[in-house]
């Protein structure tokens, strides 16, 4: 086992022996670092507490975990684990081994029977996901998934799926560009000069366009991921855009990635809700690993295991990043608002990899969600 230079014992195998939670403090905000080893026990809860108004809000799925599954294999694992929702990738980043989106526009009659398997076993499919850049400067990327948004859109319109998820996608910095740019700090000032040209000719109008389209077409929930390396990665650049483009622009709430920024989670959550800006939930956690948080910052994210010795974060399953009880002040905070759509889990958590992750992450939320309606 590969050992980290300055230290006797990895990462991975201070992971594998620790099954506790480590609480840390980090610059910004309360992080609470969950060691935990897929065979490792699972975090315990409080006794319920008296529901009161709270509403029950649907657990669910994002599809492509599940990839290398059939769909039908999947909706059966999906039924097994009781979920009652899931969110399925059109094309984009996440691809769409689940949604033959050409197909199913092409043919209502074959759209319809694709629903029907979900709804036979109980699963509401809540939201489509088309993850692209439609505004890269390399014309035949943006135009491919400008394409899958627009096809996206006619989709939902047949089955009548109210929300679709998305990111807002980057443009160079220049006319010239054939690269992203993501700009993020407007010092120097050749880079507020490139940040304001994106908004201004590439970011807003695509945007008011797409905005258009899809309430053309019944949909009037267009829930942008908050993600780095896109113009929208906080909620204050989702309300910029929302403001110039439309209130069918609004938020796919990942946690996972506001963490590292250093947001209080419910105070977003509470927000965005007030703005009617909140339209959908990945449910992710992020861990951080506090000595290297102190010495590198948390622009240092690792998406492997093999990066994990000198990595400040990563992401993790539900529960095993930060603790049970700030999760259930999360979904408190998605009741409190009267949240509409789903909690949606995404899992892409290196050490609990694949179906396990999301298995681990139901049993936290749906613990949480019996304990705050009373059950």
């Amino acid at each position: 086992m590969k050992q980290p230079k300055n230290s006797a014992i990895g990462r991975r195998e201070f992971l594998a022996a620790t099954s506790g939670l480590l609480a840390v403090t980090v610059p910004g905000a309360e992080m609470i670092a969950h060691a935990a080893n897929t065979e490792g026990p699972l975090p315990s809860f409080p006794a319920p507490q008296p529901a009161g108004n709270l509403h029950k809000i649907p657990i669910g799925v994002f599809d492509p975990v599940y990839q290398h599954l059939s769909l039908d294999a999947m909706l059966d694992k999906v039924s097994a684990l009781s979920l009652e929702a899931m969110e399925i990738g059109t094309g984009g980043y996440p691809n769409n081994p689940h949604c033959a989106l050409d197909d199913l526009i092409d043919d209502r009659g074959k759209a319809k029977a694709w629903l029907k398997k979900f709804e036979d076993r109980g699963i509401r499919v809540a939201t489509l996901s088309c993850h692209g850049n439609p505004i890269h400067p390399d014309p035949k990327h943006a135009q491919r998934d400008i394409d899958t948004f627009h096809k996206t859109v006619l989709l939902a319109e047949i089955l009548d799926v109210k929300v679709i998820v998305g990111f807002s996608g980057c443009p160079g910095g220049t006319p010239q560009d054939t690269q992203p740019n993501w700009i993020t700090y407007r010092w120097p000032p050749e880079y507020a000069k490139m940040q304001d040209w994106q908004w201004k000719e590439k970011v807003v109008p695509y945007w008011r366009d797409a905005a258009k389209f899809a309430r053309e077409h019944g949909v009037k929930r267009l829930a942008l991921e908050m993600h780095p390396n896109f113009v929208v990665y906080n909620p204050r650049t989702l309300m910029k855009l929302r403001e110039a483009a439309g209130e069918e622009i609004g938020a796919n709430c990942d946690l996972s990635h506001l963490f590292w920024q250093g947001c209080d989670p419910v105070e977003v959550i509470h927000f965005l809700g007030k703005q009617g800006a909140l339209f959908h939930a990945h449910m992710k956690d992020t861990v951080f690993f506090p000595e290297n948080v102190n010495k590198y910052g948390v622009l240092n994210f690792a998406f492997e295991t093999s990066e994990l010795d000198l990595a400040s974060e990563t992401f993790r399953a539900v529960g095993y990043g930060h603790s049970a009880s700030l999760w259930k002040s999360i979904v408190k905070a998605y009741m409190d608002i009267g949240f509409e759509g789903i909690l949606s889990i995404e899992n892409e958590d290196p050490i609990l990899a694949g179906e396990v992750g999301v298995e681990r992450a139901a049993y936290v939320l749906k613990n949480v969600r019996k304990e705050l309606l009373g059950e």
